[in-house]
């Protein structure tokens, strides 16, 4: 008959794989599910750090496009009542767990500057059914169907650029490597690849980076994705739209040697412009002067048919 620590030493390592399985696996739809800021909680965090009362001035049409297989997407045109008859246009794509209407800090440069606004709900965000954030992989499929139903929905002559920010930064820069017809792209505090920033924030707290390779493999087993996919800065080397990267200099979340990397790698064109004391996904809010000279100038530079004021 078998001694009692026998028995014990496979029951505590089963226990203990089961125990690891099972963290690895939290960690892994931490990641790609999470919670969604609700529009309402959206707007309130607006309100709270800027002013946005100049956006009830503004014309606002809701509709939905069709995204990558069908997915639904939550959109909205916002434009000057007073420039209806305008042919820029701008796709704005919001940050992790936020939603379209995280994108109000940048529409009024845009709205400034004679555009017309389209900010929609990514993938899983806002008022889209739930379903697994993939880090710009489904997110840019999506982005690519918002542009072709802009064209569609509003002439096959109209202008029009791309801006995002942190996720929707990635998802911009993931979709130029399917040569969309855009004129040019603002990547605001944008990643490189996932995996770097899971690292870096695992190294500041002394933990293996071999746990972020776990979890990889956890997301692909579990979701058919892994952090390796998960890499805009693949997608630049034959891109030729121009791209301006604005990051905050005090944002160490996303470093700003992400922009700088992503910027060394596109064919095209492209500025690095960093805002100082901005944390991450900030800039607009602690620098808007720097902010809109820096994408004012970018545009006046570039130079694109129908861009130019």
């Amino acid at each position: 008959m078998k001694d009692k620590k026998s028995l014990l030493i496979p029951a505590a390592l089963t226990a203990a794989a089961a125990t690891a399985a099972g963290g690895l696996s939290y960690l892994a739809s931490y990641a790609v599910e999470g919670r969604r800021q609700t529009y309402e909680e959206a707007m309130a965090w607006q309100k709270e750090h800027y002013d946005i009362s100049w956006y009830d001035g503004l014309a606002k049409e809701d509709y939905i496009v069709h995204g990558y297989e069908d997915y639904d997407l939550h959109a909205k045109l916002v434009y000057d009542p007073k420039n209806a008859e305008g042919d820029k246009y701008v796709i704005i794509s919001h940050g992790h767990t936020d939603n379209m209407y995280g994108n109000l800090k940048y529409i009024r440069f845009y709205i400034e500057l004679g555009f017309k606004c389209v900010i929609y709900d990514l993938r899983g965000h806002g008022a889209n059914k739930a379903h697994i954030c993939t880090y710009g992989i489904l997110e840019s499929k999506d982005l690519i169907n918002v542009i072709r139903d802009t064209y569609v929905r509003y002439g096959g002559n109209i202008h029009i650029g791309l801006h995002g920010e942190s996720l929707g930064a990635a998802t911009t820069l993931t979709a130029l490597g399917d040569n969309p017809n855009v004129e040019f792209a603002v990547a605001d505090c944008p990643f490189a690849e996932l995996a770097d920033i899971l690292n870096r924030a695992l190294a500041t707290k002394h933990i293996p980076s071999l746990l972020v390779d776990l979890v990889s493999q956890t997301t692909r087993f579990w979701y058919g994705y892994s952090y390796d996919q998960m890499r805009p800065i693949d997608h630049l080397s034959h891109n030729t739209v121009p791209i301006l990267f604005i990051h905050g200099a005090d944002d160490t979340f996303i470093t700003p040697e992400h922009s700088r990397r992503l910027a060394e790698t596109t064919a095209g064109y492209s500025e690095v412009h960093l805002i100082h004391g901005a944390a991450h996904a900030m800039s607009a809010i602690v620098d808007p002067e720097s902010y809109r000279e820096y994408l004012k100038a970018f545009l006046d530079h570039i130079g694109a048919e129908g861009i130019k004021e």
